[in-house]
């Protein structure tokens, strides 16, 4: 996998050798901490897919350090296999700004894109892309496949991956186990 585009995330730290960080210089830099605070916006998004029964994916994208527009999942209530949440920012970006290039926007998003996704954020020349959780399904930032990384294509952001991925991938887990356990109840209850 290329990695030139990837950035350390906070959740992987390393030291200026290479080597593990010490705690020392695990302090996180003021672009951390906001990046941590936008990531917490998007987690606030993906509860609302959770709340509404879609897979609880939420996006925020900033620009200028101002939040601009922000999206959940919403495929299933819209009959809409585009309506991922980075889709919805990404389109409510559009509108706000009168133009769909993004350019000198942020995306934080809860999970790694999947390939429709990935390229509509080349297509916006979004800036920089902050995801949670990894995608080993269908994740096109690294995962699976990195179109990010394509030197083919014609627009490259900076990719930081696995913020806050404990919480994000929490989020999905919990999700998933709580369908289970429903899908379960109601199979004992046909029984």
């Amino acid at each position: 996998m290329n990695t030139s585009h990837i950035s350390s995330g906070p959740d992987q730290p390393e030291g200026a050798d290479g080597a593990k960080a010490s705690s020392a210089e695990l302090t996180m830099p003021a672009g951390q901490e906001s990046d941590r605070r936008f990531m917490l916006l998007a987690i606030e998004q993906a509860r609302s897919a959770a709340e509404a029964g879609e897979v609880p994916v939420g996006a925020v994208i900033v620009k200028d350090g101002e939040v601009i527009a922000s999206g959940f999942n919403r495929p299933i209530a819209s009959h809409d296999p585009t309506a991922h949440a980075e889709m919805a920012a990404l389109r409510e970006a559009g509108r706000v700004l009168g133009n769909y290039r993004l350019v000198d926007c942020d995306l934080y998003v809860t999970l790694e894109p999947c390939a429709m996704c990935a390229g509509a954020i080349q297509h916006a020349r979004i800036r920089r892309l902050i995801f949670g959780a990894r995608d080993p399904k269908t994740g096109a930032c690294g995962s699976v496949i990195d179109l990010m990384a394509q030197p083919r294509l014609n627009h490259h952001c900076v990719v930081t991956p696995e913020l806050m991925s404990h919480e994000t991938g929490n989020l999905l887990s919990e999700f998933f186990a709580s369908r289970r356990r429903k899908r379960s109840a109601a199979l004992k209850r046909e029984e």
